[in-house]
């Protein structure tokens, strides 16, 4: 990153896995309770933040299918500036890598990396506990890239506690397909009452298991997704001679964990041979988010 007095320069807005996602109950207003343990990645889309006289919110660049007056880093800016009444502007670009409709978080950690650089450009200096509490009024993943540390989340997601994960490699491979999260949720044959499980278990399990993602639990909306797109389903078969395998929240990305670089390299360097259509990208884990101090 990059830091002058009026602009931060390439700014990583990080992606996330789902190691387990698991659907415990049904709300009375429609949303799920969920339990999952979000993992973040060195890898992710590039934003751009330059501080405006004017006090207008703009968006240098294009973002395909989604107008500048929808797109959540747009409305991530616009909110804090309602919250603060500051009359600071700013002009946003975005350098998108990764694809919308993958269960990846890309548009919540864009807008959540929005809300930690502007707390710094504009010199609001909010506590994260309120960034977290403005994040969930733009989505239920959000709050977790403000809070910034790999997390046990359960309700919506919102309700976050700090876990420690082991470094890792992993292959994240997305078939050109976009599945929408909503349609997903309603689809009458998901399984909505997984039996909850505590943090503990969790992570005496990893202890166990050295962490690889199918040693615990399962993505509750996997067998749904595959079911629906072919394209999931072949994701999903061609890892059963490579490395376990699991779906990344609602879909469509599809990863699996190694303990090396080398390792999954390997698993790439096959896979480009094999299907050069996917799209595809080896990984780090990462433990923080790279704007983490921005907030207290």
């Amino acid at each position: 990153m990059i830091e002058t007095p009026d602009s931060l320069r390439d700014c990583l807005a990080p992606a996330k896995l789902n190691l387990f996602l698991h659907i415990t109950g049904r709300r009375p207003d429609g949303y799920h309770d969920l339990q999952t343990v979000f993992q973040l990645l060195d890898w992710g889309d590039t934003l751009h933040f330059t501080r405006r006289d004017d006090g207008r919110v703009t968006r240098a660049t294009e973002v395909e299918g989604v107008p500048a007056e929808h797109d959540l880093t747009v409305r991530a800016a616009q909110l804090l500036k309602a919250h603060t009444g500051t009359r600071e502007g700013v002009e946003i670009d975005i350098e998108k890598r990764l694809p919308m409709g993958a269960g990846l978080g890309g548009g919540s950690s864009d807008a959540a990396t929005t809300l930690l650089a502007l707390n710094r450009l504009w010199k609001l200096h909010l506590p994260r506990a309120e960034l977290q509490a403005l994040a969930l009024k733009l989505g239920a993943d959000v709050p977790f890239f403000v809070f910034g540390k790999n997390a046990f989340a359960e309700g919506v997601g919102e309700a976050l506690e700090a876990v420690q994960l082991p470094p890792r490699h992993f292959l994240v491979v997305t078939p050109q397909v976009h599945v929408p999260t909503a349609a997903i949720f309603s689809e009458k044959s998901l399984t909505r009452d997984t039996k909850a499980c505590t943090i503990a278990v969790f992570l005496a399990q990893q202890a166990t298991q050295n962490g690889w993602p199918d040693s615990f639990g399962q993505n509750d909306m996997q067998a749904v997704v595959a079911g629906k797109y072919a394209e999931v389903a072949q994701v999903l078969r061609w890892f059963d001679d490579i490395a376990p395998a699991r779906m990344t929240g609602s879909g469509a990305s599809v990863f699996a964990a190694f303990g090396s670089r080398s390792e999954a390299e390997s698993a790439h360097a096959r896979l480009l041979t094999e299907h050069p259509g996917w799209r595809s990208a080896v990984t780090p884990s990462l433990d923080t988010h790279p704007l983490f101090t921005f907030a207290a």
